[in-house]
């Protein structure tokens, strides 16, 4: 198929632009977009120079898809999901928080057919997770005991064109944090296994204008007994935070964002050894490079063009997993007034 294949993108917020970018990285070119706001709708014709619809059907109609990206709020993955399903679309998925029922049964809806349908997974393709999962499974810390990890960026920041309250992360079942947890427990899940879900404090710090909570304290216990203090927030300013310490039977390993790296250290060595990545590309007016959001649509049009799911290394049934550790956790949680 190569670049003859045809593809929608659902939603032409920021995410929707990103994976214009991505396909286009790719040598994608069939590309269209629609969108119901038509300041969206213009701001990519002005930018990308693809068509765009004001109407679903009328772009469905008009530039025949092979499969669709879905670049929407959460609350809406679902809709356009099942609508692709009936029509025999293909679909990629931006992380979702919500309808984990749904999510599940569109999962067994599919199976056995040639429908492909890959929720999102960035932080697989980050470096820092790729390293720390490397280095985790061969063994150079030894058994990983104990996991602290903080990660978080003021969600103000996140858009700082429109106002929290124009978009999804201001809604209190899609909210900025709650959405984070999830899709860092996708990459955490992927290197230590599922986990216990044991405790959870969640509560309001900030003065944001938004009904949400800002900061989510996670406790967790994977297989083989590590523990997992996360905290989740969208609080850290003026920078984004993303810290993460593991306690091994022999040895440390940290992740930081600030410093770019992976070390770590085993009993018997004189100093840290490090892993450094490079900065990648950063686009103008967004924060985390485009490099692993390539990468992973990368692996969904090889997986469109080898007709194989397995080519795509997270699976619906995987975030109806990961949803389950939220919820969880969520019933456990403790909610400071």
């Amino acid at each position: 198929m190569g670049s003859e294949m045809r593809f929608l993108i659902i939603g032409l917020g920021s995410m929707g632009k990103r994976r214009v970018r991505n396909l286009r990285a790719l040598g994608q070119a069939e590309i269209a977009g629609f969108d119901l706001r038509a300041d969206r709708r213009n701001e990519v014709i002005a930018k990308y120079g693809i068509p765009v619809y004001e109407h679903l059907e009328a772009a469905l109609v008009g530039h025949n898809p092979d499969a669709l990206i879905i670049s929407t709020g959460p609350r809406h993955h679902m809709d356009y999901a099942w609508d692709a399903c009936d029509r025999g679309l293909s679909c990629f998925i931006e992380a979702s928080v919500v309808e984990p029922d749904r999510i599940l049964a569109l999962y067994n809806r599919i199976r056995g057919s040639r429908i492909i349908m890959a929720p999102s997974c960035t932080m697989r393709y980050s470096e820092g997770p790729r390293n720390i999962k490397k280095l985790i499974a061969a063994g150079v810390i030894g058994k990983p005991l104990n996991l602290n990890y903080l990660t978080g960026q003021y969600l103000p920041d996140w858009h700082p064109w429109e106002h929290v309250g124009d978009f999804y992360v201001s809604n209190r079942d899609t909210g900025g944090c709650r959405e984070i947890v999830p899709f860092e427990l996708t990459w955490l899940n992927n290197v230590f296994g599922d986990p216990e879900p044991m405790a959870c404090v969640k509560t309001k710090l900030t003065d944001m204008d938004a009904d949400i909570d800002d900061i989510y304290h996670c406790l967790l216990r994977y297989p083989g007994g590590m523990l997992a203090n996360i905290t989740i927030e969208v609080i850290s300013r003026p920078k984004a935070t993303r810290e993460l310490r593991v306690l091994g039977s022999l040895g440390e390993l940290v992740f930081s964002a600030d410093e770019n790296c992976v070390r770590y250290i085993r009993v018997g060595d004189a100093d840290w050894t490090r892993v450094v990545f490079s900065g990648g590309t950063v686009e103008t007016g967004y924060i985390n490079p485009e490099e692993p959001y390539i990468a992973e649509m990368a692996d969904f049009v090889t997986a469109l063009e080898k007709h194989d799911p397995s080519v795509f290394p997270n699976s619906l049934k995987d975030d109806w997993q990961v949803l389950q550790n939220l919820y969880r956790l969520e019933q456990l949680s403790e909610h400071i007034s």
